[in-house]
């Protein structure tokens, strides 16, 4: 692929509204220190070097079963909980406030780097909604900066707050209330959803408000690695407001998560922000374990829901809810699917969730 020649961005005057990206062609000496951290993480949502899939509207759309993803995020966020707990049976000792900021941040991160690759990896192998169409929008020239500060803002703030909040050294993983963990993440979701619903919704129905989140919406096709970029206003909301009122909503109604629990609803949090944004053409709804409840009300939240929402724009939107439909069902914000309507969902073709098997799927 032919480099193309750009000035140093100090030299730059950018459009601050502008999409444009090419800096991943850019010479390497033109790159600071947020396009090396990006690079070196290597999330992006493709590989430049190879094709992705274009569907016509109609074609097929591969089904991505629950059971799958709830699999892939427990066995993937299961190994810091057991390893922590192993260490308190074999020591007696816990590894106190720092050292279980510090450990399961790594986890986190570890976590949603495996994550975004293997989205990669599955957007190489089932294409993006609205593919034949428009291509995927990448980190923009102008947002790069941006862009490494919401990743790194999401995951430190979070976990510091939620340290502060619900760290208790006397308490160990086993402590947790498990049997009872898929009742709690799923309550989680549905109770930080209404509160995002009310905050989102307003964001789009107040010309006053929508300031703080025009620069999320610039992003008409998005992927995961853009789900918090955005103004900084929107970025406290969407960082530390809306978990926060749903930790005090949840303790105000006698469920107060302890450390474990909340690492538990927060991967899941994660996981499903990363969905809804990454445009996979399947049929996924964002895991929950209360999907089957859901469901019966058309309640559970596709990708494409939250996709549609990105090309609609300002007044007048629709799918504001970004865990599950229910608050939009409720309150009458929902739209109708395009590519994932029920008679163009092939069950038969089940999509996988990692990596590994999309890649042993493809030599076979």
């Amino acid at each position: 692929m032919a480099t193309e020649t750009i000035p140093a961005t100090s030299n730059v005057k950018l459009n601050k509204d502008s999409m444009r990206s090419t800096w991943r062609t850019w010479d390497k000496s033109q790159h600071r220190f947020a396009h090396q951290a990006l690079t070196r993480a290597d999330v992006f949502h493709n590989d430049p070097h190879r094709a992705i899939p274009v569907h016509a509207k109609t074609d097929p759309v591969p089904y991505l079963p629950q059971w799958a993803m709830q699999r892939w995020i427990v066995t993937h966020a299961a190994g810091p909980l057991l390893l922590h707990q192993l260490f308190v049976s074999a020591t007696g000792a816990n590894i106190g406030r720092l050292g279980a900021l510090a450990a399961y941040y790594v986890s986190s991160r570890w976590f949603m780097t495996r994550l975004l690759r293997n989205m990669r990896e599955m957007g190489h192998r089932y294409g993006h909604l609205d593919g034949d169409v428009h291509a995927r929008d990448e980190v923009p020239d102008n947002g790069v900066g941006k862009t490494l500060l919401s990743v790194v803002l999401a995951s430190v703030v979070r976990a510091v707050m939620f340290n502060v909040l619900t760290w208790d050294n006397d308490v160990a993983p086993g402590d947790a209330r498990w049997l009872w963990m898929p009742l709690i993440i799923g309550v989680y979701g549905i109770v930080l959803d209404f509160w995002f619903y009310w905050y989102h919704r307003l964001m789009h129905d107040s010309a006053s408000l929508w300031q703080f989140h025009r620069t999320h919406h610039l992003t008409k096709h998005p992927v995961a690695l853009l789900t918090l970029y955005a103004d900084g206003v929107q970025e406290v909301g969407d960082i530390v407001v809306i978990p926060l009122l749903t930790f005090l909503t949840l303790k105000a109604t006698g469920v107060s998560l302890n450390f474990y629990e909340w690492y538990a609803c927060n991967i899941y949090l994660n996981f499903a922000e990363s969905l809804g944004h990454s445009g996979l053409r399947i049929m996924a709804y964002v895991p929950n374990p209360l999907t089957p409840v859901l469901k019966l009300f058309g309640a559970e939240l596709a990708i494409e829901d939250h996709d549609l929402h990105h090309r609609r724009g300002w007044k007048s939107s629709f799918n504001y809810g970004k865990q599950t439909r229910l608050w939009d069902r409720v309150f009458g914000t929902c739209t109708t699917r395009v590519e994932c309507l029920p008679d163009n969902i092939d069950y038969k073709n089940q999509a996988k969730v990692d990596s590994k098997e999309i890649l042993l799927e493809s030599f076979n």
